[in-house]
């Protein structure tokens, strides 16, 4: 056979061979695809089929909210009016009439904040929670509100004294903390020398350092600029300069629809000069 023959038969062999590899990839292409778009699907008609934690809401006509109601100035429940009160009390009684619903507070504790949003006791929980990756292990967060950190609060006479945590992780420093929040996690975690003294009540705990009985207290900066404020007695010990990183939220069940709509209306309140109303009247 001549060689040119040879080589229009090769020639068209090759080109035979390619559009049957043609066909076959197109048509592994389409199923694959098939396959991927079909469970797509159904998991988008499964979401719309499901009911959203807003809708519940809206509803039942009612925002169920979780807060300790022991941590100023974001919560603090009013012992002579047995009422919240506080900037992230304001914030969710402004949500609430956004979705045209009433809003319940259920009292909580910050051991038990995750816990208790995870057995649906309440639909949101506010008051200066801290964002965390373990918490967002189970949860959502919103947008951020605020930054934040952990800083020492102390005798103003002692504030020279505690200014790392060097200064404070000694023998003969008595650290106190509140149970169950990123406050105790972070003591627990830097601090292995000095004492740590866990005090129940996180309102009363700074009366506990001036009267002596503990030496500081490591907490957001943000309380520690307001507590210096309500006792006379104690500094914040460079609260612009805190000891780590961290920024406050609203805390949320798994609901993406939920999650939504608080971030828009935070997202509107920022813009709007709401938010920063309810800030100035607690933190100015």
């Amino acid at each position: 056979m001549p060689v040119h023959t040879l080589r229009r038969s090769g020639r068209s062999l090759a080109a035979a061979v390619g559009a049957v590899l043609v066909c076959a990839v197109a048509a592994l292409s389409s199923t694959g695809a098939a396959a991927q778009t079909a469970p797509s699907a159904q998991a988008a008609a499964h979401a719309t089929a499901q009911e959203s934690r807003l809708d519940a809401v809206i509803s039942a006509g009612t925002l169920r909210v979780g807060t300790t109601g022991d941590y100023k100035p974001f919560t603090y429940l009013n012992p002579q009016t047995q009422k919240f009160e506080g900037m992230d009390i304001d914030l969710a009684e402004a949500m609430g009439k956004a979705l045209g619903v009433k809003v319940e507070f259920v009292k909580t504790t910050w051991g038990n904040l995750l816990p208790d949003l995870l057995a649906d006791k309440y639909d949101i929980a506010v008051g200066g929670v801290s964002v965390t990756l373990e918490r967002q292990k189970k949860a959502l967060f919103s947008d951020a509100l605020m930054r934040d950190g952990k800083t020492p609060i102390t005798r103003c006479e002692n504030k020279d004294r505690f200014q790392t945590v060097a200064d404070i992780d000694k023998p003969g420093v008595r650290l106190i903390v509140n149970p169950g929040g990123t406050n105790e996690k972070f003591a627990r975690a830097n601090i292995h020398t000095a004492q740590i003294e866990v005090h129940p009540d996180n309102v009363t705990i700074f009366d506990q350092i001036v009267a002596g009985k503990a030496d500081l207290m490591i907490t957001d900066a943000v309380e520690t600029r307001l507590q210096q404020k309500l006792h006379p007695e104690l500094c914040a010990v460079h609260p612009d300069k805190p000891f780590d990183f961290s920024e406050k939220a609203f805390l949320l069940p798994r609901d993406i629809v939920l999650k939504l709509w608080v971030d828009q209306w935070l997202h509107q309140a920022v813009a709007t000069g709401q938010y920063q109303a309810v800030f100035d009247r607690w933190l100015k």
